[in-house]
């Protein structure tokens, strides 16, 4: 079976290098861990207690992994990061601290669950800034505020954004002025002052280092860059931070020497996954070799071969590669190893045919 292989000490590095940097900025941050889907053996292996103890909140996308992160870890600081709906006020209030808002009849039922529980739930309301992901128009914060800032059993934290998500948008000084300016229009409005203005994300972190962060920017939450190593704006890594965290190695599970061009008629069945392959001479002979992972696991745009290789195609569960000028260096049962990026590891860790292998 092909393994993902998880360098839990590069991943901690990491995480303790990012702790330091955003104290250094005076910055709050959640460590935001979808990308594990609230596996309790990266709980266990990677978010020891001495990592964790430097990490103020951490942040999930499922309710799951958030209650999973409660099983192992009772009294860390929870925040779920999905608008949510009335429905799963309950369980909200259950496994988060702290949520992301839109909407407020859900805001409404969260009062209605934290009453219930004799708890104060926190809530940081998303603006839309023009990523055109979770957030309620800039325009409507004032009335927005208004209806939720009163109730008993809700305390507004801050407001917040998120940018380059969706449609990529780049975050700028000046977009993010407006959670700036939003939380100005709160605090001469309503005689308050807001906590958190939750605007940074990994795509974020380049305005930190060129100092063009609004300095009202004061809580990030913080996912690829602290598992990859890399910013999201360009793909680069950021600081010291570890970037080979996370390999493929795929077995050879077949090594033949075929034609390149297929024989026969090709049918509406054939693998929608395939090179285009101008060759017409169908003498023609290379060395190809077959692997055990396939488009369930992983697509692949995402993943990038430790050699140089000809990607030939793939199905449900092989992927086949040309061998090349390699041909003399692998054998059946050799391992191919991949360089992923971070929708990879996604995908890989939530496959179980995948095996994940923690060094």
């Amino acid at each position: 079976m092909a393994e993902l292989i998880i360098h839990s000490e590069k991943i901690k590095e990491n995480l303790k290098y990012l702790s330091h940097y955003f104290e250094t900025h005076n910055i709050a941050w959640s460590l935001i861990t979808k990308l594990f889907s609230g596996d309790k053996t990266f709980l266990k292996t990677i978010l020891t207690e001495d990592i964790i103890e430097k990490i103020p909140s951490v942040g999930d996308s499922r309710l799951m992994s958030l209650r999973n992160i409660r099983e192992v870890y009772p009294n860390v600081k929870t925040i779920y990061i999905n608008p949510s709906v009335a429905e799963h006020a309950d369980d909200v209030v259950t496994y988060a601290d702290i949520s992301l808002n839109t909407s407020i009849t859900t805001i409404e039922a969260l009062n209605v669950a934290a009453k219930k529980k004799n708890v104060i739930h926190k809530i940081i309301i998303m603006v839309e800034l023009g990523d055109l992901r979770e957030g309620i128009n800039n325009e409507d914060i004032l009335a927005f505020y208004k209806s939720v800032f009163n109730l008993s059993h809700i305390e507004v934290l801050g407001i917040g954004s998120n940018l380059g998500c969706l449609f990529g948008v780049e975050p700028t000084p000046e977009n993010l002025m407006q959670l700036s300016l939003s939380k100005a229009l709160i605090s001469e409005k309503f005689k308050t002052d807001l906590k958190f203005l939750s605007g940074g994300t990994s795509i974020t972190l380049p305005l930190i280092e060129n100092n063009l962060m609004p300095k009202e920017i004061n809580h990030f939450r913080v996912g690829e860059a602290a598992f990859l190593g890399i910013c999201p704006l360009d793909g680069k890594q950021f600081k010291e931070l570890n970037t080979d965290t996370f390999e493929l190695h795929a077995n050879i599970i077949e090594l033949q020497v075929k034609n390149v061009v297929p024989g026969g008629i090709i049918s509406a069945a054939h693998s929608i996954d395939t090179i285009h392959n101008n060759e017409k001479n169908n003498s023609v002979r290379s060395y190809k070799a077959i692997l055990d992972f396939g488009l369930l696991d992983v697509s692949k745009s995402d993943i990038e071969a430790e050699n140089s290789f000809l990607y030939v195609g793939a199905t449900s569960d092989m992927f086949v590669i040309d061998l090349g000028e390699n041909k003399e260096k692998y054998k059946l049962g050799d391992k191919i190893k991949f360089k992923l990026n971070y929708m990879a590891v996604v995908r890989l860790l939530n496959s179980k045919f995948i095996d994940k292998v923690y060094v």
